[in-house]
């Protein structure tokens, strides 16, 4: 375990999931740092925040973004970082080439990059002797040409994206046209697999999972990122993430979509090396620090009410249940649904959502994209070619 006198820096402090680390944390005793970008995220505003830094962009200035992170370090006495959101691509690549003197909660940036692209992260999987969906790569017009015939069996998506984003499902061939697959800015075209999704959000230690918590998403942003959760069990999806954490000796958090066929069968659709929602069914400080920090047995989730971000729900959930003609759901979700920003003591970051969308918001403005875009815009990263880039 980290000694109770040395501190530990979050980055990502935007996320809910940075908030709800920084709170297991704090309710274990340790002293959270938390760092990002923007002026007030919410976890700022927690009691389990001793310090907020403000960092810069490191999609946009990674030098300036390494040295700040790192002189953070040094004047927090911090012993370790964990990174909750992309910026821990960033941070991997500032790690390989300085003398930090702290250890970084994740894998070097050469596995991280692996299983974060969608074509090499399937090819892992398949070495590693898992099932998998026909997933092809697609580096030019010519890649394209080969599968357009097959388009409506498909998905595609670029290899570098996240929230669903430019997702093509199931397209008739005209809708390619849009896309220009390259090498710089790569596609894939995977089977679509049909089933039941299932989300996994995992912590392991040198290959060993020490906590695992398996979820749906009923509601979604838009396409992507989801903003109500329920839990699920499945021996054959703890069985993949197990062999996928062992066959790589993962080190840090990590998080798959995954499908489970109707005959039972789960496949990995694609992995996301860092926190996801699924931390939000551990609400034990001690148990969950002890286990994935210390020499603590594998923790299991303790939460089994339903997840959301209520202020979400209204701003995605609603207008998409009026579309569908689910009003009734969509009130059967919210009288069920536990806020999960609200936790004993510590009331302030429920209201500071307000400035932190408003933030949001005029980046959204400014730059002209969605909000799921804008908040993450300035911490994306998009392959080894130049996280700068963006499939736009």
């Amino acid at each position: 375990m980290p000694r109770a006198d040395r501190s530990i820096l979050i980055t990502g402090a935007r996320a809910p999931v940075a908030l709800h680390l920084a709170r297991l944390l704090h309710g274990a005793g340790k002293r959270v740092i938390l760092a990002d970008t923007p002026a007030r995220p919410i976890a700022a505003a927690s009691k389990a925040c001793a310090r907020y830094c403000r960092l810069p962009p490191p999609r946009f200035e990674p030098q300036a973004y390494a040295d700040a992170v790192e002189a953070l370090v040094r004047a927090e006495g911090v012993e370790m970082v964990v990174p909750t959101c992309e910026e821990v691509f960033h941070l991997a690549l500032a790690w390989r080439g300085r003398t930090t003197p702290v250890r970084l909660f994740a894998p070097d940036i050469g596995l991280l990059a692996q299983v974060h692209n969608k074509h090499s992260f399937i090819r892992l999987a398949e070495q590693l002797g898992l099932a998998v969906p026909e997933t092809t790569l697609l580096n030019s017009r010519d890649d394209l040409e080969a599968v357009r015939g097959r388009s409506r069996d498909l998905v595609f998506k670029p290899v570098w994206s996240r929230f669903a984003s430019h997702v093509l499902l199931r397209p008739t061939p005209d809708f390619l046209d849009a896309i220009v697959p390259s090498p710089a800015m790569p596609w894939v075209a995977q089977r679509f697999v049909e089933g039941k999704e299932i989300s996994a959000y995992a912590v392991a230690l040198e290959g060993r999972l020490k906590a695992l918590a398996l979820y749906r998403s009923l509601y979604r942003a838009g396409k992507g990122a989801g903003i109500f959760f329920e839990r699920v069990e499945d021996d054959a999806a703890r069985d993949l993430v197990e062999r996928i954490v062992a066959g790589t000796a993962w080190t840090g958090q990590i998080s798959f979509d995954l499908m489970r066929e109707a005959r039972g069968r789960v496949l990995p659709l694609e992995c996301n090396p860092r926190a996801v929602s699924g931390l939000h069914f551990f609400r034990d400080p001690a148990r969950f620090v002890d286990a994935v920090l210390g020499d603590g047995q594998e923790v299991a989730p303790d939460v089994t009410a339903p997840q959301t971000v209520r202020l979400a729900m209204w701003i995605y959930g609603l207008p998409a249940a009026l579309r569908s003609g689910g009003f009734g759901g969509f009130r059967k979700a919210m009288r069920e649904g536990k806020e999960l920003l609200n936790w004993t003591e510590d009331s302030a970051p429920v209201k500071a959502q307000w400035p932190a969308l408003a933030e949001i918001a005029r980046v959204a403005l400014r730059e002209r994209v969605s909000l799921p875009a804008a908040s993450t815009r300035d911490i994306e990263w998009n392959g080894p070619a130049g996280s700068a880039s963006s499939p736009e």
